[in-house]
């Protein structure tokens, strides 16, 4: 029975991922273009050795980091509250949270342009009560705002999961016994929904950092990050081989600090239930 998603993963997932693996020890001519057969490691030694590389590979992991932890400051207090929530106000707090995702990402990213540009509602609130313009448009606080909203029902929905299985008497019965709302919340509640909060996290910060839209429309030209630099090569210089070997490198990272996240907060957990 599974046969058939596993062909249709393998056809929509691993066999470009291998093209894609290929594509990247590729040699490249400015004139001819990639050159098949060949056999270099040239494209990983320039991303590797090059600082320019490691300045925007910074930008992307610790703007994703920091839009993954807004959401979960954000999402699980709010995954919550809509959790307490009765009928029909849930259901209604639910469609507002899902209804970012209704919106093409394009369609949000220019709205956040229009709110943060020079005269933009932001600007323009801030010199009618007399303060100066910021600078926000085309700026790292522009990509986290914009992003932090795609991404927030990604992390809320998780939670909201994990708390949909909690069971209410348990958390009843210790404040029976005397502990405090905010022991509650953190010796029950909280363990009870990290599985939701590691995977709303992983989902965000995986996305955050393969992220295109946002960064190219937000962050114009000269505000980089690696979703960017990869259309660049692929479709304005036409280096696919260093295109797919950046997307390689970007995948790797994003493995890494995903399964060691992943790790630690489970750990965490393990030791929380036990």
């Amino acid at each position: 029975m599974s046969a058939p998603a596993i062909l249709l993963c393998t056809v929509m997932l691993l066999v470009p991922l291998v093209l894609t693996f290929v594509l990247s020890f590729n040699a490249y001519d400015a004139e001819t273009g990639p050159k098949a057969g060949t056999f270099t490691l040239e494209h990983y030694a320039a991303v590797l050795t090059d600082p320019y590389y490691y300045g925007i590979f910074w930008r992307t992991l610790w703007i994703s980091g920091l839009v993954t932890l807004i959401c979960i400051v954000v999402g699980a207090p709010e995954a919550y509250i809509l959790n307490r929530m009765r009928k029909p106000w849930r259901s209604i707090m639910l469609l507002v949270v899902l209804a970012p995702l209704m919106i093409s990402v394009v369609v949000r990213a220019f709205g956040w342009s229009m709110l943060l540009g020079p005269e933009g509602l932001i600007n323009g609130t801030l010199v009618a009560l007399g303060f100066a313009k910021v600078k926000l448009l085309y700026t790292e606080t522009a990509i986290v705002i914009a992003l932090v909203h795609v991404m927030l029902p990604f992390m809320v929905i998780p939670v909201w999961t994990s708390l949909q299985k909690l069971d209410g008497g348990v958390a009843n019965a210790a404040l029976s016994l005397g502990a405090s709302p905010i022991t509650v919340l953190r010796r029950i509640v909280l363990p009870q929904i990290m599985p939701g909060i590691l995977s709303g996290s992983l989902i965000v910060f995986g996305l955050s950092a393969s992220s295109f839209a946002i960064p190219g429309l937000l962050g114009g030209r000269r505000l980089k990050m690696m979703a960017t630099i990869i259309y660049d090569e692929y479709l304005h210089e036409l280096n696919w081989p260093l295109g797919a070997a950046i997307a390689l490198l970007l995948l790797v990272a994003n493995l890494v600090i995903m399964l060691g996240w992943n790790r630690m907060i489970e750990r965490r957990y393990k030791k929380a239930l036990g």
